[in-house]
C-alpha cells in the first residue's frame, strides 16, 4: 500500500537533509566571555543552543531579523533573549515588549521567562509579553476606553442575520462569517468600512449590512478584537505624547510569528519600536500561509529596506523531524522564487523515509489510511493521538470524517465540525431528493424555495394556507395559485414539480447531476450573492464531493437514509467547547496546523486540483480572488498573480510535511471528483536533483538579496522494481491499470472494467519501483 517515492517522480534522487554539527553553547561560548555564567545556567536547565540561535540571543541594539526554519527552535530563542536582556544585559522588564498571536503562545512564554535560571520570579511578572489584542486592549482601558467586547461568534451571527432581514434582504443571503471576514479584511488592511466596494448589487447590499453592524456597536458601547487593533492605532496616531511615552518605555520589541503580521500589526510594531529601532522579528516567509488574513510576506523579504543596516541571522537546524522529512521539506520549498534562501538540516538522525499513498479515489484513501492507523492502534505501536490528519479544504475530509464516525473512532475535528451535507449550499439539492421521496416534506419545501426566486416566507404561507382548505399529496403544486405569479415562473414550477417526482427513479449521483444541470448550477453561478461569498470553484467543488458520495450509493432512499444516520452520529459525538485533542485523531486544514507537530502526520489529497488548490491553477479568471489582490497590493505583472497563489500553495505543502516528527505518510488520490489527477507537482519536483534556473533569481524588490543555491545534480539512482498482479485495460489507447487486491478476493473474476474507459481489463503483471 505504502511506496518510498511518489508515482512518477522518476526516482532520480530521494530527497534527504544534511546533518546538522552536534555543536552547542558548550563548544560555542567560552569560560573567558562575559556571558558564559548566563550559558551555563541554561545548559544546566537542559537549554543548549546552537551557535546561529547564540548569535540572536546575544543581540542588544539595532533591528534583528531572525529567520525561523521549521522545527527550529524559536521559541527557546525568544525566550532565552528575553532572558538575556534581563540577566546580562541588566535591562527593566518594564522595558521589554513581546508579541505574539495566540494567548497559549504567550503564557507559555511567560512561563519559560520565569523559570530560567537567573531571572527573579518577580522581574517575569514585569514583562509584557501578550498578543497584539491583549496588549491593544491594555493600551485602549488604561486610557478610559470601556467598550465591551464584543466578541462571541454567535451573537454576532444573530445580528447580522436580524440587520438582514431589516433590509429585506434573504436571511441566508450571506453567511455572516463571510461578511466578518470581509469587513476584517478592510481593517486589517489599513482601510475604512466606508470604503467598501459598491460597484455590484452584492457589493452594495453588504456594505449596507456590515454598516448598520458597525453602527449598531457604536451605539450599544461594543467593540470586536479587530476594533481593538483599529482603535489603539487611530489612539496613537492622534496622540502623539502617548506614543512617545510608549517609545521611551519599551526599548526593547520583539514579534514572534512575523510572517503573519497584517498591514495594521505591522504599522502599530514599527510607530512603538521607533525610534530606537531595537526590534527584534522571528519568522519564517516559507511559512506564510495566511494571505487570505491580510498577511505579507514582505514584510520579512523586504526587511532590510525598512531597516537598514538590519542584523538577520538563519535558524537553520531542524529539531523536529528527521533528515528524510527535512529533506523533503526542502525539496518542496526550494522551487519557490519569493522566499529568502535557506536550506534546513536535521539534528535528528535517523528516522523513517515518508511514505505514499496512490488510492483511486478519496473514499479508498480513508479505507487505506484508517485501517493503517487501526492497526497500529490495535497493536498497541501508536494511539489515536499520535495522529494528525492534514487535508487543503474543509470539504477534502468528508470522505475520512464519515468512516471516523460510522467505526466510532475517536477524533477532534479543529475545523467547524460542520458535514457536507449540512452546509447552506448542499441542503437544497439534498432538499429536493427529500422531496422526491417524500412530496409532503415541509422543511425540504422550504429549503428549495428560494432557487425558484420565491420568497420563504410568502410562499409558505401561501401553501399552508391552501393545504388547510383542500390537502395534496404534492403541496408544492399550491404555488400554482400565489397571487402575483408570473408566467415565466408557473413554467418553471411546472418544470420542477416533474423534475422531483422523477428524480427517485434514478441513482443518486444522475439525481445530482440532472439537479446541476436543469438549474442549480446556473442559479448558484447567475446569483451575485453566491459569487460575491464563495468563489465560483469552491462552489463547483463542494457539489463535485456530494457527486462522489453519491456515488457509492443505487437509490435515492438509501442515500438519504446514510446521511440522516451519519448526521445523528455527528451530532452525538460533537463536544462542545472541545480543544485539547486527549487520545482522538486530529483532523484539521493544513492553515490550522501551522505551529503543531504531532508524532504521525498523513497528508491528504496531495493531488494537482487540490494541493495545488485548482483556485490557484486558475486564480486569473476568478472574480473574487482578483478583487482580494487588488486589495493587498500583489504585484499587477502578467502572471505575478498566478505565481503568488501558486507559491503560497507550495507553502502550504511545506508546513503541511514539517509538522511530522516520526513518521509522513502523503496521500495522492488517482482521480478527484470523477476526473484523472496527477500526483501533486509539489512532490514530484521535490525529487528533481535541481531547480530550475528562473527559480534562483533574488526575492524581487530586495536588493542584495540572497539567491537559491542549488546544488550540483547528482547522477541517476538505480532504482529496485518488483513484479506485481495487476489489471490492464485491453483498448488500444488506454493505459490504464490497477492493482489486484492482495486478500485474493479478484482471482475468481476473468475481466473488470477499466476505472478510465470503461473498456475490460485483463489480468497480468507489471515492474513497479519498490
Amino acid at each position: 500500500m505504502f511506496h518510498n517515492i511518489p508515482l512518477g517522480a522518476g526516482g532520480e534522487r530521494i530527497p534527504q537533509a544534511q546533518v546538522a554539527a552536534a555543536q552547542t553553547s558548550r563548544e560555542t561560548v567560552k569560560p573567558e566571555d562575559g556571558d558564559a555564567a548566563y550559558f551555563r545556567r541554561l545548559e544546566e536547565g537542559g537549554m543548549l543552543l546552537n551557535p546561529p540561535q547564540i548569535a540572536a540571543v546575544r543581540h542588544h541594539r539595532g533591528p534583528l531579523l531572525t529567520l525561523a526554519g521549521a522545527g527550529s527552535g524559536k521559541t527557546s530563542v525568544l525566550v532565552a533573549r528575553t532572558g538575556y536582556l534581563l540577566a546580562v544585559r541588566g535591562i527593566a522588564p518594564s522595558r521589554v515588549l513581546l508579541l505574539t498571536f495566540s494567548s497559549k503562545a504567550a503564557a507559555e512564554m511567560r512561563e519559560r521567562i520565569a523559570a530560567l535560571p537567573g531571572v527573579h520570579p518577580g522581574s517575569a511578572a514585569g514583562l509584557q509579553a501578550r498578543t497584539f489584542h491583549s496588549f491593544c486592549l491594555l493600551l485602549l482601558r488604561r486610557q478610559g476606553y470601556g467598550q465591551e467586547i464584543f466578541s462571541e461568534t454567535r451573537r454576532q451571527h444573530i445580528l447580522l442575520k436580524q440587520i438582514m432581514r431589516e433590509l429585506g434582504l434573504p436571511k441566508d443571503a450571506y453567511p455572516p462569517e463571510t461578511l466578518l471576514a470581509l469587513l476584517s479584511s478592510c481593517k486589517m488592511n489599513l482601510g475604512e468600512p466606508a470604503q467598501l466596494p459598491e460597484s455590484t448589487v452584492a457589493d452594495q447590499e453588504m456594505k449596507a449590512v456590515l454598516t448598520l453592524y458597525e453602527q449598531w456597536k457604536l451605539e450599544h458601547h461594543k467593540m470586536d478584537f479587530d476594533d481593538v487593533l483599529v482603535l489603539a492605532y487611530r489612539m496613537l496616531q492622534e496622540q502623539p505624547a502617548l506614543l512617545q511615552a510608549l517609545q521611551q518605555q519599551y526599548q526593547y520589541v520583539m514579534v514572534d510569528e512575523f510572517q503573519d503580521t497584517n498591514a495594521l500589526q505591522y504599522e502599530l510594531v514599527r510607530m512603538i519600536a521607533h525610534p530606537q529601532q531595537n526590534l527584534m522579528v522571528v519568522g519564517d516567509d516559507d511559512q506564510t500561509i495566511y494571505s487570505f488574513n491580510g498577511a505579507r510576506s514582505e514584510f520579512i523579504l523586504d526587511f532590510e529596506q525598512q531597516y537598514p543596516g538590519a542584523k538577520v541571522v538563519t535558524l537553520d537546524i531542524n529539531y523536529r523531524s528527521g533528515p528524510a522529512i527535512v529533506g523533503l521539506g526542502n525539496g518542496i520549498i526550494r522551487h519557490n522564487r519569493r522566499r529568502r534562501s535557506k536550506t534546513l538540516q536535521a539534528a535528528v538522525r535517523g528516522g523513517s523515509q515518508p511514505k505514499y499513498l496512490r488510492p483511486q479515489s478519496a473514499d479508498e484513501e480513508a479505507e487505506q489510511i484508517v485501517a493503517h492507523i487501526e492497526n497500529e492502534v490495535e497493536r498497541g505501536v501508536r494511539q489515536y493521538s499520535d495522529f494528525a490528519l492534514l487535508y487543503r479544504t474543509a470539504s477534502s475530509n468528508r470522505a475520512l470524517l464519515e468512516l471516523l464516525l460510522m467505526r466510532d473512532i475517536p477524533y477532534v475535528d479543529y475545523g467547524e465540525g460542520q458535514l457536507l451535507y449540512e452546509h447552506w449550499l448542499i441542503a437544497p439539492v439534498l432538499d429536493h431528493l427529500r422531496l422526491s421521496v417524500d412530496r409532503r416534506n415541509f422543511a425540504a419545501m422550504e429549503s428549495i424555495l428560494p432557487t425558484l426566486y420565491i420568497s420563504r416566507e410568502q410562499g409558505m404561507e401561501h401553501i399552508r394556507r391552501q393545504e388547510a382548505l383542500r390537502a395534496k399529496q404534492g403541496p408544492l403544486i399550491h404555488l400554482l395559485s400565489l397571487p402575483g405569479m408570473q408566467d415565466f415562473k408557473e413554467a418553471k414550477l411546472r418544470e420542477r414539480l416533474t423534475l422531483i417526482r422523477e428524480l427517485k427513479e434514478g441513482t443518486p449521483v444522475q439525481a445530482i447531476r440532472r439537479i446541476r444541470i436543469s438549474f442549480y448550477d446556473h442559479f448558484i453561478e447567475a446569483g451575485e450573492r453566491h459569487q460575491a461569498t464563495l468563489h465560483r470553484e469552491t462552489l463547483k467543488e463542494m457539489l463535485d464531493e456530494l457527486e462522489s458520495s453519491a456515488e457509492r450509493f443505487a437509490d435515492v432512499p438509501g442515500f438519504l437514509d446514510f446521511i440522516d444516520q451519519i448526521t445523528r452520529r455527528n451530532e452525538l459525538s460533537r463536544q462542545p467547547g472541545l480543544k485539547e485533542q486527549g487520545n482522538r485523531i486530529a483532523l484539521m486544514t493544513i492553515h490550522k496546523s501551522k505551529g503543531l507537530e504531532f508524532p504521525v502526520v498523513f497528508l491528504i489529497g496531495a493531488s494537482e486540483g487540490i494541493l495545488p488548490h485548482s483556485s490557484a491553477l486558475e486564480s486569473e479568471r476568478l472574480k473574487d480572488r482578483k478583487a482580494a489582490k487588488a486589495q493587498q497590493a500583489v504585484p499587477a505583472a502578467t502572471g505575478a498573480a498566478e505565481l503568488a497563489e501558486l507559491e503560497e500553495e507550495r507553502r502550504l505543502a511545506y508546513v503541511a510535511v514539517t509538522r511530522a516528527r516520526e513518521e509522513l505518510f502523503i496521500s495522492s488520490p488517482a482521480r478527484h471528483h470523477g476526473k484523472k489527477a496527477e500526483v501533486s507537482r509539489f512532490l514530484l519536483s521535490a525529487f528533481r536533483s535541481s531547480v530550475p534556473a528562473a527559480a534562483a533569481s533574488p526575492a524581487p524588490g530586495r536588493s542584495g538579496a540572497s539567491v537559491i543555491r542549488t546544488s550540483p545534480a547528482a547522477p541517476p539512482r538505480a532504482v529496485k522494481t518488483h513484479s506485481v498482479n495487476i489489471w490492464k485495460c485491453t483498448a488500444s489507447a488506454c493505459k490504464g491499470w490497477t492493482r489486484r487486491k492482495a486478500d485474493g478476493s479478484e482471482e475468481q473474476l476473468s475481466a473488470k472494467a477499466c476505472p478510465l474507459c470503461k473498456a475490460a481489463m485483463e489480468k497480468g503483471t507489471r515492474e513497479v519501483p519498490v
